[in-house]
């Protein structure tokens, strides 16, 4: 779904990716750790078209992202979403669904995120949590091939990220290719099959969950020790 080669992106004199290599494939959960400044927005906005790198290739479902995206085949959910704030939550989740050509059915994907009662809400008065998930439906509701999912639960609370937790295993089970960031490492270990963990533009550590971190360590000692010291 996703092959990223040797990609770089500079910003001035400032190296914000440096040499970095990605894959996720179809049916697959890939967790992008990193801290805050790490690279791990600039790389999703490379993956998505909003970013041209500096050096190196993205492939997208086998082009470029500008023609995956342009095809329906990709789907964002972004940190944030400041321009749905003028309208109600019903009007923009229906706005969102009709822009694709065979949308998924939005009243269970409503109910399962718990938002019936708020579709008369405008997006603005809705709780962060919920903001959240109407910005999921959004990312999905097209039925793409490869999902990004730029921190999904921040702002929810737990029942909400485990409903989220749900459905994202559920996108895998369906084939669906699933890159996702995030700073909880009870979700990255719960929903990972790959953990990729970035560190000031670089790619530091990669493997499974077991891979890490062996019989000994947890998986927030293994990123506190491959992303060192903020500068």
């Amino acid at each position: 779904m996703l092959r990223v080669r040797d990609l770089g992106v500079r910003f001035g004199t400032r190296d914000v990716l440096d040499h970095v290599d990605l894959r996720v494939d179809a049916g697959r959960v890939t967790v992008l750790l990193g801290a805050n400044g790490a690279g791990k927005t600039t790389l999703v906005r490379c993956c998505t078209g909003l970013i041209t790198p500096t050096s190196g290739s993205v492939e997208v479902t086998g082009t470029t992202p500008d023609e995956a995206c342009a095809a329906g085949r990709v789907g964002l959910m972004p940190q944030h979403t400041g321009a749905w704030f003028g309208i109600r939550t019903g009007e923009l989740l229906a706005h969102l669904a009709g822009l694709h050509t065979d949308p998924l059915p939005l009243a269970p994907l409503v109910e399962r995120l718990a938002l019936t009662t708020s579709l008369r809400t405008p997006y603005r008065r809705l709780s962060g949590g919920q903001q959240q998930a109407v910005n999921l439906i959004g990312a999905v509701v097209g039925r793409p091939r490869l999902v990004f999912l730029d921190e999904p639960t921040a702002g929810m609370d737990p029942r909400a990220r485990r409903t989220t937790w749900g459905l994202v295993r559920d996108l895998a089970a369906a084939g669906v290719g699933v890159l996702l960031t995030t700073h909880d490492m009870a979700e990255a270990s719960e929903l990972s099959d790959t953990i990729v963990i970035i560190d000031r533009g670089r790619v530091r550590r990669r493997g499974t969950v077991a891979e890490l971190t062996g019989t000994d360590q947890d998986l927030e000692d293994v990123f506190l020790a491959a992303t060192g010291s903020p500068t």
